[in-house]
């Protein structure tokens, strides 16, 4: 009798085992279809939205523009150093860069620390002379610009991520489709010459939908100029942020990758994307440490000749070493 007690147990919990197991394969099923889906729904609306012109920036494909002549080398260390653009590509002309930053997420604290480069800062250009920060990538692209910023101050990107503004609107639009609240402190008005960047916003606290919020942090016809373009843009990374790591953003973080891949070119793996994408979603602390260069008590106005112009003059040294110790913090914090 009591063997065959022993036996029905055991019988119970192999079943009890095999249906645990049963459910898990399932949810990792349904969770890696549901993964798939919303990728490559985001994906297909992304595309759809693009022209079809075979001058786009991004066409359909995953190969990178400029991964072969970027010249950046991972250094072995536990920091990931990756210079993030933020470009306005229109057909055939040459891509021009409003946003220039440095990111460093260092894979021991999942910390992640961004500085600005204000596009109008003065700077020596690698056999090109003297001009502004954003001239570098006019000329020769990312690999350019990277020796640009390592020459004049010693900082050494290891990757690149280049996004298509049109690659910022789809964020916010998947992130938040009923628009991102935010505060404008003035009212923004501006037009371009051709007619193809047009911002119209009214102080307050308004809702911004993907192209409002774009002027927001683009807009830079004011006395702050550039400072305050780059105040606006780290303000709202920290918003979107903030909007990814909530429980709605983990769900559309898929349909979200899938939908900035085809306005995205960079030569960062796939898998360190995710990896630093599950420490961002599940063991960041959701701070962003956020800095600009020149400082304001290191920058002065100065007219150059044509074709440069008015541009930011600052000390070479001391930028130099403002970047050095905002960078060096995060690795003597994390050595144990």
């Amino acid at each position: 009798m009591s063997n065959s007690r022993s036996l029905r147990k055991k019988r119970i919990k192999r079943r009890r085992r095999k249906g645990i197991i049963a459910l898990i394969a399932f949810t990792l099923l349904a969770f890696s279809s549901y993964t798939a889906y919303e990728f490559l729904a985001g994906k297909h609306h992304s595309l759809n939205n693009q022209t079809a012109s075979a001058e786009d920036a991004y066409a359909e494909t995953t190969e990178s523009r400029y991964k072969d002549e970027f010249k950046g080398v991972d250094n072995g260390d536990d920091q990931m150093m990756v210079l993030l653009l933020g470009i306005d590509q229109r057909g055939s002309e040459v891509s021009r860069t409003d946003t220039m930053m440095l990111a460093q997420y260092d894979k021991n604290t999942k910390s992640t620390k961004v500085v600005s480069l204000m596009r109008d800062m003065y700077v020596e250009i690698p056999g090109h002379g003297k001009n502004k920060l954003n001239a570098a990538f006019a000329i020769g692209g990312p690999e350019l610009l990277r020796e640009t910023i390592a020459e004049n101050f010693g900082i050494e990107a290891e990757y690149y991520s280049i996004i298509d503004f049109n690659g910022f609107t789809e964020i916010v639009n998947t992130l938040s489709p009923d628009g991102v609240e935010i505060d404008v402190e003035k009212d923004m008005k501006y037009t371009s010459g051709d007619g193809s960047t047009n911002i119209d916003l009214k102080e307050g606290t308004q809702t911004l939908s993907g192209d409002e919020l774009l002027g927001y942090v683009r807009f830079r016809s004011d006395a702050s100029g550039d400072f305050g373009r780059v105040e606006r843009q780290q303000k709202v990374i920290q918003i979107l942020k903030d909007e990814l790591l909530s429980v709605q953003g983990v769900l559309k973080a898929p349909r979200l990758v899938g939908s900035i891949q085809p306005y995205i070119d960079t030569n960062i793996s796939g898998t360190s994307i995710l990896n630093a994408g599950r420490d961002i979603l599940f063991q960041s602390s959701g701070s962003i440490d956020m800095m600009s260069v020149p400082t304001n008590d290191n920058v002065w106005n100065e007219r150059k000749e044509y074709p440069v112009g008015l541009v930011l003059n600052h000390d070479f040294v001391e930028t130099a070493q403002t970047l050095e110790e905002f960078f060096e913090e995060e690795k003597e914090s994390g050595v144990s």
